[in-house]
């Protein structure tokens, strides 16, 4: 196909004729794309499916990772072993575009290809890559590894999303009248901008930003004097940046930049809008902060014989299914771990990124507890944990390994890798209960849990994110009761949502599974109704339009 005045290769809904490019450093679409490390890939990948369902007329940008974020293996004793390989895909297209921007006043070709909508069935998608022969190796690498460790390759990664992506635009004679930053990481496409415009107040025009960070210390930070001799401001001397930035020190916050550079901002749950506004509300010339909560594509993820089967109210048929449901992922987890679970018992998953915050082994921290839960005859459980630590994340790779060698104490507890798409639906579909226990207000949303209900888990979870929008205690879920945890050390916090956890589990969930299965049916029944209605990604993707596109 000619990618000459680019347009959606679709007939655009009239609701949604707002030309608009999509940025995010990572895009979680189909397992076969390996492009994407955890939430925020999920969460464009959801969006782009939506776009595609509803028609809109927009396009995503993001990189084509040569050997992605990593593959998660095992050493000899079962712990984590991180493994670099390449990825070749044969259904990218080969625009035949290529073009050059600076990195480091240097100038290095960029390569476009192109994901067709009919691939995936997501909005189309524009993937870039220095990995080309006329770069030196340097310059090659920088497409290399999603979120690299290297502070100066990094950069040269934001200014290829960022300037490289709104340079693509020109190129293909698409432009939008909306560029939307999905996290800081793309921000340097507003100096590509205000070159190509002259004045801050048409960069202002076109620029919207999401920001998933409820933490100031968590935005990326990086020195100034890094950012302009890597070429991030696209040639203006310091001093202007410091002026139109409002940078004064020798940080660049590129979150705090992005927020006077937008038009107009949102944060991705309601509460997580509400600490945003909080956060940076005390910082002059920022935007608007907007709330528009995360969510997931339902026609992608959702279980929909179970979801047909609530809908005929065929309670026999409905438990058959999620039987089937969870004994075709527990032959995934008896593959490679060796443990053959039961799909009679319930089963507890938690599986997500790795993160200190998140606290993947709060569980465990009460060896009693959890030794009297695991062997618990009455009540049996199982419980299975899964995900990646950031390959450079010693104490969460710690947690990691720390969680594989009890799980050889343990014919109940299992934890799994690679966790991608394809594994992350069917832990999903195993799961009974769906444990999310993040440190509030560490969460600015997550999604895991959405795509959990949508095949017939309950969400069990601490009060964060778009969970606090969505648990009704003992009816659709079961929520740890919030405390004042400003007013709390990080010590104190874990063992109150600690013993909370084991307390409901103990007294609620267990006997609730066990000696009520009506009831244990109802409301899980409840979630996946609530799910459907509030957290499917066309309602998100249709927000963004009214709420961050459409306003002027």
């Amino acid at each position: 196909m000619s990618f000459t005045n680019f347009k959606v290769p679709y007939a655009v809904n009239e609701n949604y004729k707002t030309k608009t490019a999509y940025f995010s450093m990572e895009f979680a679409v189909h397992q076969p794309l390996k492009i994407y490390s955890g939430g925020l890939g999920f969460l464009s990948g959801s969006h782009m499916r939506s776009a595609y369902e509803l028609k809109q007329n927009l396009v995503g940008i993001g990189i084509l990772w040569k050997y992605g974020y990593y593959d998660q293996a095992r050493n000899a004793d079962q712990t984590l072993q991180v493994q670099w390989n390449e990825k070749i895909y044969n259904f990218l297209e080969d625009t035949g575009i290529k073009y050059q921007i600076k990195i480091h006043d240097h100038p290095v070709w960029v390569k476009a290809w192109y994901l067709n909508p009919e691939t995936f069935k997501t909005a189309p998608m524009f993937l870039l890559s220095t990995d080309v022969p006329e770069n030196d190796y340097v310059s090659q690498t920088i497409t290399h590894r999603l979120y690299d460790g290297n502070v100066a390759t990094k950069v040269a990664q934001f200014i290829l999303l960022g300037v490289g992506g709104a340079k693509l635009m020109d190129e293909l004679n698409f432009n939008p009248d909306v560029y939307h930053l999905n996290e800081a990481h793309g921000f340097s496409a507003a100096f590509y901008l205000y070159q190509k415009f002259g004045n801050l107040k048409e960069v202002k025009k076109r620029l919207v930003f999401t920001t998933h960070t409820p933490e100031e210390a968590g935005n990326e930070k990086h020195d100034i004097f890094l950012c302009e001799k890597m070429s991030y401001f696209c040639g203006m001397p310091l001093s202007e940046v410091r002026k139109v930035t409002g940078m004064h020190d020798d940080q660049f916050n590129h979150s705090l930049a992005a927020l006077r550079f937008a038009r107009i901002a949102n944060g991705v749950s309601q509460l997580h809008g509400e600490v945003s506004r909080k956060m940076w509300g005390k910082y002059d010339g920022i935007c608007e902060i907007k709330s528009i909560t995360n969510a997931q594509n339902w026609l992608y993820w959702a279980d929909k014989q179970l979801y047909k089967a609530k809908a005929e109210n065929n309670d026999a048929w409905f438990d058959d299914r999620k039987w089937f449901l969870k004994k075709r992922a527990m032959d995934i987890v008896a593959d490679q771990t060796g443990k053959l679970f039961n799909p009679n018992i319930l089963t507890i998953v938690w599986a997500r990124r790795f993160a200190g915050y998140k606290r993947a082994e709060l569980l465990t921290r009460d060896q009693k507890r959890f030794d009297a839960l695991m062997k618990n005859k009455k009540y049996p459980v199982q419980i299975i944990w899964a995900g990646k630590p950031y390959p450079l994340d010693y104490p969460a790779i710690n947690d990691f390994n720390h969680l594989v060698h009890l799980s050889k104490q343990y014919d109940n507890m299992a934890v799994c890798i690679g966790y991608e798409l394809t594994l992350s639906k069917r832990l999903k579909q195993a799961a009974d209960i769906w444990l999310n226990n993040p440190r509030v207000p560490r969460e600015a949303s997550g999604t895991s849990g959405m795509t959990a209900a949508m095949n017939g888990a309950v969400n069990f979870s601490t009060h964060d994110g778009w969970i606090c929008e969505f648990i009704n205690h003992g009816n659709n879920g079961f929520l740890v009761p919030p405390v004042d945890y400003e007013n709390m050390n990080v010590h104190d916090q874990d063992e109150y949502d600690m013993n909370k956890l084991y307390d409901i589990l103990e007294n609620e969930i267990l006997p609730l599974y066990y000696d009520n299965k009506d009831t244990w049916r109802h409301i899980v029944k409840n979630g996946m109704s609530d799910v459907q209605v509030q957290f499917d990604s066309n309602r998100m993707a249709q927000e963004y339009y009214e709420l961050l596109y459409n306003q002027k």
